[in-house]
């Protein structure tokens, strides 16, 4: 999945960005790769060191065993990192791969249009409500107990379902190409993905597509309440990983230095709003290209305060 407005690059120079760069979505790709890798050589080594055991297979690493999320209440009592841990532990390459990709180019989207600030935020709730949806379905629905007290989630799946959602509602009308299929509206992208977890639960891994699609609904409520005007992480500042706090509109009349009136201030950002509508509405009929220096600027401009 790749947008238009993206500038083509080699594939040297998009892995160095993609891992290396200096911006949340690098340290999250960063991030999963160094727990694969950690996990996998892990099992390197106890596959070797287990003299008489090869043909014994243990269903999920010893490392894996601390980050997973177990499925019962009771053991998450003994093990409540894990609700946070899951979500970058992938214990297959496939599995990982593909996560990978549709984080790397779901966060580039998002950072355009919802800015990076907003997605660590994102990643971590939309993880975390897809462990609430795979802890409460395998807590509830009856089909479950034989298999509850040795069930666990990982993956990035629904964090990363998260951030697509979340973009897909935002700005529903923007296409992406995908190969074999040409340019495909984000919001049948997001439709397609939801369809096929929601039929996936009876053919297996039921966990796993139950907390995608936890990670889906959180992306799909977020985005329709920011939408409204309402940024739920507008309180949570994560310095740390190198993101700035920020407003997106000042309080102060920069004219004669004396503070907007709640009126001077709420009309001044229905203004800007309007304009940012505007342009969103330009892309999606006619893409990124179509956009003046002054549009593109905004656009820029506001995605990075927001």
């Amino acid at each position: 999945m790749q947008g238009y407005q993206q500038p083509q690059r080699n594939t040297g120079e998009m892995l160095k960005q993609a891992f290396l760069g200096k911006n949340v979505l690098s340290r999250l790709m960063l991030i999963n790769t160094v727990v694969f890798l950690t996990v996998s050589f892990i099992n390197l080594f106890t596959y070797l060191l287990a003299a008489g055991e090869t043909g014994n297979q243990i269903p999920l690493s010893i490392l894996g065993q601390y980050l997973a999320l177990p499925s019962s209440f009771e053991a998450l009592a003994s093990k409540p990192w894990t609700i946070i841990t899951y979500m970058f532990l992938q214990e297959d390459f496939f599995h990982i791969l593909f996560n990978l990709i549709m984080l790397y180019f779901g966060g580039l989207l998002f950072i355009e249009y919802l800015g990076e600030k907003r997605l660590l935020l994102n990643y971590l709730a939309g993880g975390i409500m897809g462990a609430l949806f795979f802890l409460v379905a395998f807590n509830v629905f009856p089909v479950f107990e034989p298999v509850k007290g040795i069930s666990v989630a990982l993956g990035a799946s629904a964090s990363v379902l998260a951030i697509i959602i979340a973009v897909a509602t935002y700005v529903p009308e923007y296409k992406v190409h995908l190969l074999f299929f040409g340019r495909v509206k984000l919001k049948y992208l997001a439709i397609i993905f939801v369809v096929i977890d929601l039929l996936s639960i009876p053919s297996g891994n039921p966990g796993g597509h139950i907390a995608h699609l936890g990670g889906a609904f959180w992306g799909l409520a977020y985005a329709l309440i920011l939408r409204n005007g309402t940024d739920v992480y507008r309180f949570l500042n994560f310095s740390r990983f190198g993101i700035h706090k920020s407003k997106s509109y000042t309080t102060e009349n920069t004219d004669n230095k004396r503070p907007f009136s709640d009126d001077e201030y709420n009309a001044r950002k229905q203004k800007t709003q309007a304009k940012i509508d505007e342009i969103l509405d330009k892309i999606s009929k006619s893409g990124y290209s179509s956009l003046t220096k002054e549009e593109k600027e905004l656009l820029f401009k506001t995605s990075k305060k927001k």
